[in-house]
């Protein structure tokens, strides 16, 4: 591996305890749905379903959660096919 390639989201734990840190939100529902996400199916998520869960986590907690309860669906730079994805699984957690 070069020192510019990142290492796997699941070969790293320091990444996995980042992205579980950052899914502690600051509205309730989403902590709720997001650590219930996570404890299922962490250790299973793709780079790809982690960089879609990334870019979720950058919303503000009311768009993450509107998008959660499909009160809206993805715009801009969220509206990528792999965030579609992984949002559908959000929905079903």
């Amino acid at each position: 591996m070069s020192d510019t390639t990142k290492p796997a989201h699941q070969a790293d734990p320091a990444n996995r305890a980042r992205l579980r840190w950052r899914a502690r939100r600051g509205l309730l529902e989403n902590d709720i749905i997001l650590t219930r996400f996570l404890d299922a199916h962490e250790t299973e998520l793709t780079d790809e379903e982690v960089d879609a869960l990334t870019r979720l986590l950058d919303l503000s907690d009311n768009a993450l959660m509107d998008l959660v309860l499909a009160r809206s669906e993805p715009e801009g730079e969220v509206d990528l096919p792999h965030v579609r994805a992984l949002l559908q699984r959000l929905r079903l957690a």
